[in-house]
């Protein structure tokens, strides 16, 4: 799948939102992606999940993954929709107290191979949450899967990533931003 067609899909669905938004790091941006909308029709998760498990196998053709992790929420429809189009086991880590913790008997085998998924990385403070987690019992991150990587590639992880869509969306200081001065509303559509 062409980075076009899956920003095509994201458009169609509502996923790609255009407005005057207030991101999760108190910056101010004209659009803001919101994957669950596309994940809320089966059809085209599968196509962009199916579409990021091929970029994944073909960036790492002699690899071997053994299962995906993903941090929740938003990564937990990824990461299902990868592991199926890999034949592979799927597992969540969920906020306790503020950090990504596994619970719900999900287990990691010291040595066993994961892809690591998730629906939109800025920073990446989820997904290295989550690569910690695989490290510290032993695993093995062999690779971030995202589906829009709005980092610009700046994210940086341990182990090679694969995004359908990267771009960088413009962001403003809140006390700089252009569509606070034109008196646009500013929502908070949560991530």
């Amino acid at each position: 799948m062409t980075g076009e067609r899956a920003l095509e899909i994201l458009r169609e669905t509502g996923a790609l939102l255009q407005g005057h938004f207030e991101l999760r790091s108190g910056l101010h941006s004209a659009s803001f992606f919101q994957c669950a909308q596309a994940l809320r029709f089966p059809q085209q998760a599968a196509a962009l999940c199916d579409g990021l498990a091929g970029a994944v196998l073909a960036g790492l053709p002699d690899t071997q993954v053994d299962a995906v992790i993903a941090p929740a929420m938003g990564g937990i429809v990824v990461g299902y929709e990868l592991a199926r189009a890999l034949g592979v086991r799927s597992i969540f880590a969920e906020k306790e107290n503020g950090a990504l913790v596994l619970r719900r008997g999900f287990r990691i085998a010291p040595g066993e191979r994961f892809l690591v998924a998730e629906d939109v990385v800025t920073r990446g403070g989820r997904v290295a949450e989550t690569i910690d987690i695989v490290s510290s019992r032993g695993g093995r991150c062999l690779a971030v899967a995202v589906v829009v990587d709005r980092s610009g590639g700046a994210a940086d992880f341990p182990c090679p990533s694969f995004s359908l869509v990267q771009m960088t969306p413009e962001t403003y200081e809140p006390a700089a931003c252009p569509l606070c001065k034109q008196g646009l509303p500013l929502e908070h559509p949560g991530s």
